[in-house]
């Protein structure tokens, strides 16, 4: 019996099959008021697990459109008017205030997870069609050492695996 050696696109592709797991854990079945509490701690409004969930999904999203040169999933696939969240579509919840998180609603829970399936199937499509020289490929020079469509995609996968776990958190911290 004969082993390979994963690739980076095998480890990559690992990575990113995690989230949805992780997001239809927190997700399915929450109470609609779960989705959407904003959970204070010491005076301070926090993240509430439909924001976490929709920015993850954004997040991904915009980085893979502009790492694989196309349209984003929530562009192309009319994204915006379905899960009817209440920013312009060029939001992705970078720099968000409280007050800017307590204005997000969505059409559904079931939809925001819809959303990031997605997003989550096009990432697999890009990833899968990337190779050795795709992933050295300089994507952002705006960083020292400048950053390489590799990197960038780690980059996403960690940021997407940290906040799927802010969200069950949050999740835990309701008593949900």
């Amino acid at each position: 019996m004969s082993e390979t050696t994963p690739t980076a696109v095998d480890v990559l592709l690992d990575a990113f099959g995690r989230i949805p797991d992780l997001l239809h854990d927190v997700v399915d079945g929450i109470d609609p008021g779960l989705l959407l509490r904003q959970p204070e701690i010491d005076g301070v409004r926090n993240n509430s697990i439909g924001w976490i969930v929709w920015h993850i999904g954004r997040m991904e999203d915009a980085q893979v459109a502009d790492l694989a040169g196309s349209a984003e999933v929530h562009a192309s696939g009319g994204w915006g008017e379905r899960l009817g969240v209440p920013y312009p579509a060029s939001t992705h919840g970078y720099g968000m205030s409280a007050d800017d998180v307590s204005r997000f609603s969505v059409a559904s829970a079931d939809l925001l997870t819809a959303y990031y399936d997605a997003v989550h199937a096009r990432t697999v499509e890009v990833v899968r069609g990337l190779d050795g020289s795709e992933l050295s490929r300089i994507v952002d020079e705006r960083w020292d050492p400048p950053v390489t469509a590799l990197v960038r995609l780690v980059s996403v996968a960690d940021d997407a695996a940290q906040h799927a776990g802010q969200a069950a958190y949050v999740k835990g911290l309701l008593g949900a």
